[in-house]
């Protein structure tokens, strides 16, 4: 039996936390992230400050997140 998805051999799973310009309105840090993350609500692009977690921006994703449906390509 093949397996399609084998398990992760990384010790943690991370997204990748893409730098936004401009500087945090709460502690003017010039450190903002842009990220999908997932709340009760579902999922959210968000833009938040990586040094004092401010968000700057929350936004609904897409309903999967940073899942791909091959449907989704056609």
């Amino acid at each position: 039996m093949t397996i399609a998805h084998p398990r992760p051999t990384e010790p943690r799973l991370s997204v990748r936390r893409e730098p936004v310009d401009g500087a945090c309105p709460e502690c003017r840090a010039q450190a903002l992230r842009a990220y999908p993350i997932l709340s009760e609500g579902g999922w959210f692009d968000v833009v938040k400050c990586a040094d004092c977690l401010y968000s700057v921006a929350r936004e609904p994703g897409p309903k999967l997140g940073p899942i791909e449906l091959l449907a989704d390509r056609v």
